[in-house]
């Protein structure tokens, strides 16, 4: 048992029947119905801070109780903390494996847990899947390959038609797995053998007394029918890894994707592969190593082309490379429901492709969809049409945002890498209303349940409410 450093400045916090339960709260909406504190930091508003291990899964949050998967030194955890007060209730070790390897701002920890009042469910990479009842006691575990590709797993679990879900896309071998979330036994498994690495977490979109499972892929967006993994539609055009999580909001489905190389003015074009090695296969073996090709952006994606990571990249996998890279796109989409097969053509309700996010999710709020690009830099459309009405507005802190937006009564809020919170007004016109830096880096998505804002820093888990 680890005790954390514990600070308590005031009353308890309520308990009610409202959860968190997966990365980005109920139904995966990064919302909150009620008020969050609007300034905050680690000398105001303060309920409580306890230090935790390392790892950027994002809380999840059931009744009292408040759970993190963590990565401490050499082992990979599940813990469950008090949320009134931040007290570590239990901790668990996941069986010993060997710990996939992740970028160098990553961690073997960043898939959120997904909970559902019986049973929490988490993922590693490393590992696979494992369900635990709320005192800590292991239910079931699967075992699953660890993911071929050289930055680490990122995709969270998600619950839908019956059946607890995880996506597996990776270099090679990519697929879609439901589970049985009593047992962890097998319902279906679907392959995606176009897909190539993606970090971003499926999305369920309820609409019209219907369920559909929205995964981001490289190069597709897609719909399965989650009791079955059955496809609904395909949308083309996205980027090429998937690192962002679609919303919906007001009847539409919204999805953000950006990667290098997939924007009209800065598209990265590659020779056929003949052409190419025929002046730079210097041994003439059919093959490239990553000395045979020049620097720039096409080397810099060595091992994505390197399927088989055999440090080789062979004709069919530099034309793969070549193909997607083509067909990648850039943009923030509005989806209309009601689709069946391709339907990039005939159901998209509106494109934009400027000031476009690259990890951080947006947001939904108040009929309208807000984003954070890199730099600082804010843009918010009309939902309905994609009308801007702020478009790459600077919010005074620089950096990058890997936390996805989430949003508490008329504020939404982001934070930065460097840690900073910016709060921004979602109603009339959007302006920053409060900059709340902790002190430490912040990779994870807050959660926000009761009127408290609870946010996870490299060291430490922050509890903020408005003075209680």
């Amino acid at each position: 048992m680890r005790l954390p450093l514990f600070i308590s400045l005031a009353a308890t916090l309520t308990t009610t029947a409202a959860n968190w339960p997966q990365f980005r709260g109920e139904g995966g909406f990064g919302r909150s119905e009620g008020p969050a504190p609007i300034h905050f930091g680690p000398g105001s508003n303060l309920l409580w801070k306890a230090e935790v291990p390392a790892g950027n899964s994002s809380p999840v949050i059931w009744g009292d109780r408040l759970f993190l998967t963590a990565n401490p030194g050499s082992s990979l955890e599940t813990l469950c903390l008090d949320r009134k007060s931040g007290v570590v209730l239990w901790s668990v070790p996941t069986p010993t494996v060997p710990i996939e390897k992740t970028h160098r701002i990553g961690s073997p920890a960043s898939s959120t847990a997904v909970a559902d009042g019986k049973r929490l469910y988490v993922y590693f990479g490393s590992f696979g899947l494992l369900a635990y009842d709320f005192s800590g006691k292991e239910l079931w575990r699967k075992s699953l390959p660890a993911p071929v590709v050289e930055f680490g797993s990122g995709g969270s679990p998600v619950l839908a038609g019956g059946n607890l879900i995880q996506i597996c896309d990776q270099d090679t071998g990519s697929f879609l797995l439901a589970v049985n979330p009593a047992d962890g036994k097998t319902v279906w498994r679907v392959e995606r053998p176009a897909f190539r690495r993606s970090f971003a977490t499926p999305f369920v979109w309820q609409h019209d007394g219907r369920e559909e499972l929205i995964v981001p892929g490289s190069i597709w967006l897609k719909s399965y029918d989650p009791r079955d993994g059955s496809e609904n539609w395909t949308v083309s055009g996205t980027s090429r890894v998937a690192t962002a999580s679609p919303t919906s909001g007001d009847g539409l489905l919204f999805a953000s994707s950006w990667n290098i190389g997939g924007d009209e003015d800065s598209r990265v074009a590659m020779e056929p592969f003949a052409e190419f090695a025929a002046v730079n296969d210097r041994n003439k073996d059919g093959k490239l190593t990553q000395q045979e090709i020049p620097a720039g952006p096409v080397r810099d994606r060595f091992s994505q082309m390197d399927l088989d990571k055999d440090n080789m990249v062979t004709g069919e996998e530099w034309e793969e490379m070549r193909q997607m890279f083509a067909r990648a796109g850039n943009a923030v989409i509005a989806i209309r429901p009601g689709g069946h097969g391709d339907i990039t053509k005939t159901h998209l309700a509106w494109r934009v492709t400027r000031s476009l996010p690259y990890v951080s999710s947006p947001v939904f709020s108040a009929g309208r969809l807000f984003t954070m690009k890199n730099g600082g830099l804010l843009s918010c459309y009309e939902a309905a049409t994609g009308k801007p009405i702020i478009q790459d507005e600077r919010v005074g802190v620089t950096g990058d945002f890997y936390a996805s937006g989430v949003a508490a009564g008329n504020h939404v809020y982001f934070t930065s890498q460097s840690g900073t919170v910016i709060v921004v007004t979602a109603k009339d016109d959007p302006k920053v209303v409060a900059t709340n830096p902790i002190g430490e880096q912040a990779m994870a998505t807050p959660a926000i349940v009761d009127g408290v804002f609870y946010l996870r820093g490299a060291k430490n888990l922050w509890a903020f409410g408005n003075g209680k």
